[in-house]
């Protein structure tokens, strides 16, 4: 293996009861990184995050707090134990805030500041729905949208992989929409249970909001390049992250295309940190011929820390 590797972190939907608990109990850097997470939070996100209830974890002010807390302890062992730095990070929406802290760019707590205070401003935007479009042809999938727009407002959330696209906007839309695309001869069109439409214009309001708190603080240049959601393009200046963080709650996440940008890079390896696979199974559809590894539990983990030793990465 002489390629280049690249971290991914996952966004909200990747959350489960119990998340991060194996890690806390096993390993100091875990443990740290969740009572850093209690302190600045003012409230025990990791008591949520392995006890629960699902009604609680599942909430959006818990939800980004909780998957980004159990993601960066995941790190901090994978990097502890392996001194791995990767070539280039990246994260789906709310996972960009792991890949910045992994960049250099934020501070841990920072991160996790930065990151509850934006599920606060994205919890305050009622209405509006998303859905998840499988298989469907692009020229039919843009006819299909162009035609729901009459209706009213709705547009692309997220390009998950080539035959993943999800919808956002207002809810009449999103329904014409997915009647179209399903009659179009989608596979599947998957109404997704979320809060509100995220990654749309709807959400310009949260954004303006969130703004207030990323003023406030000073972002680092980065020193690992991240490919950032909003332009699937390489950001290093500290400068740029500030206009991109409240831009990307209201634009469209190309995760395909960051993953491609990587590969171009000559990104041959990935490992996912953070609870659940969602990424893992996006990446075999994006690019099948890549190596992805998993960090979300002490198995996982430990599995992955063995694969690796036993390649040119390990320094």
């Amino acid at each position: 293996m002489t390629g280049k590797i690249a971290f991914i972190f996952p966004g909200q939907g990747a959350q489960s009861v119990g998340m991060g608990k194996d890690l806390y109990d096993n390993y100091a850097e875990a443990k740290a990184v969740f009572d850093t997470a209690d302190r600045v939070l003012d409230k025990k996100i990791s008591t949520i995050c392995f006890e629960g209830p699902e009604e609680d974890l599942k909430q959006t002010i818990n939800t980004q707090p909780a998957i980004v807390t159990t993601s960066l302890a995941a790190l901090a062992v994978l990097q502890a134990k392996t001194g791995i730095n990767p070539d280039y990070t990246a994260g789906h929406s709310l996972g960009e805030y792991c890949a910045m802290k992994t960049s250099g760019v934020l501070s841990l707590e920072d991160t996790i500041h930065l990151i509850s205070k934006r599920a606060e401003a994205m919890s305050k935007i009622k209405g509006g729905s998303m859905a998840a479009i499988l298989n469907l042809e692009e020229s039919k999938f843009l006819e299909c949208l162009k035609e729901a727009q009459k209706t009213g407002y709705v547009a692309v959330a997220n390009y998950n992989s080539p035959s993943q696209i999800v919808i956002t906007g207002e809810d009449e839309a999103v329904k014409k929409a997915s009647e179209l695309m399903s009659a179009a001869g989608a596979r599947r069109v998957v109404p997704l249970a979320v809060s509100g439409a995220f990654h749309s214009e709807m959400m310009k309001g949260a954004s303006e909001e969130f703004k207030h708190t990323v003023d406030k603080i000073t972002p680092n240049n980065a020193e690992i390049p991240v490919i950032t959601n909003v332009d699937a393009e390489i950001t290093t200046n500290g400068a740029d992250f500030k206009i991109k963080m409240p831009k990307q709650i209201y634009s469209s996440v190309h995760w395909t295309q960051t993953i491609q940008k990587m590969v171009k890079e000559g990104v041959d390896t990935f490992v996912e940190i953070g609870p659940g696979k969602v990424l893992a199974g996006l990446n075999k559809k994006i690019a099948p011929e890549t190596t992805v590894y998993n960090v979300f539990d002490k198995d996982s983990l430990e599995n992955t820390v063995e694969a690796l030793k036993g390649t040119c990465l390990v320094k």
